[in-house]
This record gives C-alpha cells, structure tokens and sequence, in this order.
C-alpha cells in the first residue's frame, strides 16, 4: 500500500512539473534578427569557402570504401564468422567476415577496414600474427 501510495504521488509531482514548463524557445533567432551573411568572418587559419584544395569532403561526394581484390587460399569457419586466408600478390594475409561460403582458388573482393596485431582467436584457440575485419565480401570469380 505504501509502494503504491509513493508511485502515485511521483507520477502527479512528475505531471504537474510538465504542465508548467514554460514554452520552449527557438534555438536560433528568426532570420529577420540575423545579421547578413557577409558580416559573417572565418576564425584565423581557417580555409576559405570555396576552395578547391580543402581537406575535407563535400557533402555531395560521399567517401568511399576502398575495395580490394584476392584469391582465396583457405578458409576456417567459426559459429557468425569466417576466417579467410588470401594471397595478394606474393603475399598472403587473414581476414576475418560474417560467415561467407567460398572455396580454395574463389577470387573475392573485400573493403578493407580494421586490423589487429597478435589476435587471439578463443574459437580456434589460435592467435593471428595479423588479421583484418572486413564488412563486405563478395566472390567476383568462382573456381
């Protein structure tokens, strides 16, 4: 009975502090009470508008994921993973994907994303000198 009696006087103390919020306020001026953009000055260093050579991206051209191809040495599948070695050049390497179906010789395309050094694998009880996670593989040529 106490429980309940508590419970009810927090919701109607909670309630009525919600009906007197005040109003809330705009959180920029109405543009008429804004001074015209041309008054407007870029701190120190900064480049200005415009420029062609500016570090960052525009919005209208989105990064993009570098995408990387190799063959496909061996596989070891993992309950929700895939470790897949590959050969790129005259180098192999691991990474490891959400659980793909691929074989020896299969040709992949991958984004490349993170990498760890010295990765312990509890699954496998193996540690990987070097290995990166990928979000997409996809197989561009089967064998």
């Amino acid at each position: 009975m106490k429980h309940t009696a508590l419970i009810t006087v927090l919701a109607v103390l909670t309630l009525s502090a919600c009906e007197n919020k005040p109003a809330d306020k705009p959180l920029a001026p109405p543009p008429e009470k804004l001074p015209p953009p041309s008054s407007f000055t870029l701190p120190p260093g900064h480049p200005a508008t415009g420029a062609k050579d500016s570090a960052m991206a525009s919005p209208e051209t989105p990064e993009v994921d570098k995408m990387e191809t190799a063959t496909v040495v061996s596989t070891i599948d993992v309950p929700t993973f895939t470790y897949i070695e590959i050969k790129q050049g005259d180098q192999t390497r691991w990474l490891a994907a959400r659980t793909t179906k691929m074989k020896k010789g299969d040709v992949i395309e991958f984004d490349s994303n993170s990498s760890l050094e010295n990765f312990k694998s509890k699954a496998l009880d193996r540690t990987f000198p070097r290995i990166t996670f990928v979000n997409t593989v996809t197989i561009v040529k089967g064998k």
